[in-house]
């Protein structure tokens, strides 16, 4: 036995009240269901690095799961005025982000010549058909009414991807703050159809330029919008990680799912979530 065993020993000895029968209790492996997510990796291709690939992208999906929970209740918290839970939930977001991010580091040690020999059996399953990043997007504001037809197989989720898409979005909900802090923010904002992809306003953007410019004032209201900026900077990132991985192993063949692959990830990198805090940092 070396001496990290027989320390490993001694510490498992001296701990008197560790817990070793579980018959009758739940344990980690229960609570946690790892009978199911340790088996979900099931590949089509028998191929080595197939695991690495489900992996990751379980990983990512695992992660928007948290944040469209953290993002629903962000939006509630602003709805009822009540900010600072709202920031930390923000905050946690964006520390989520950069976690899917690093995944995109473990992916890139996939090579082209590896990945080719499983690509196809992949058939048309891609990326793209993600309904937790189409529900992310649309809490965000951004609304594309198109792809829900992706997702018509299944009638349920089907469903909840309408509701998603015709909810109010994060954003809305900071410019209603807005309103409700005395901004004068034009009618045809406030009331305005929130399927549809929001556009800059010159009254939301004035509002913001108020707070930037009297921070002390507005001390929430500022917090609140660097938590945006925050959000948006991390996802821009994400998506640029994404765009140069993809690139890196596939280069510019069009993408299982069917779109330009690397061309289409390129045209999302101009999307704009929330347009007017990204234009007053060349007012102010």
């Amino acid at each position: 036995m070396n001496n990290y065993e027989n320390g490993q020993n001694i510490a498992a000895a001296s701990e008197k009240n560790i817990r070793t029968d579980f018959k009758e209790s739940m344990t980690y492996g229960d609570y946690l269901h790892l009978d199911k997510l340790l088996t979900a990796q099931d590949g089509v291709s028998g191929h080595h690095d197939e695991t690495l690939f489900i992996i990751i992208h379980q990983v990512s999906e695992l992660w928007m799961k948290l944040i469209l929970h953290e993002l629903q209740s962000a939006i509630d918290h602003i709805g009822k005025d009540d900010l600072q839970p709202a920031f930390k939930q923000l905050a946690r977001v964006s520390r989520i982000q950069s976690q899917i991010i690093q995944g995109w580091d473990v992916l890139s040690t996939l090579t082209p010549a590896e990945y080719m020999e499983f690509r196809d059996d992949l058939g048309n399953a891609s990326g793209f058909q993600s309904y937790q990043y189409r529900m992310i997007e649309f809490a965000l504001g951004y609304k594309t009414k198109h792809v829900l037809k992706i997702y018509e197989k299944d009638a349920p989720l089907h469903a909840e991807l309408e509701k998603a898409f015709n909810a109010p979005g994060l954003y809305d909900a900071a410019i209603q703050k807005l309103a409700r802090s005395g901004f004068a923010i034009d009618k045809e904002v406030l009331e305005r159809n929130v399927s549809m992809v929001y556009e800059s306003n010159e009254s939301v953007r004035e509002a913001w330029k108020i707070v930037y410019r009297d921070v002390d004032t507005h001390w929430e209201l500022y917090q609140l919008a660097e938590k945006l900026v925050d959000i948006e900077d991390w996802l821009q990132q994400w998506r640029f990680r994404h765009m140069k991985t993809v690139e890196r192993i596939i280069g510019f063949k069009q993408g299982t799912g069917g779109s330009s692959g690397v061309n289409y990830l390129k045209k999302v990198l101009d999307q704009y979530f929330f347009p007017e805090l990204w234009e007053i940092r060349t007012d102010i």
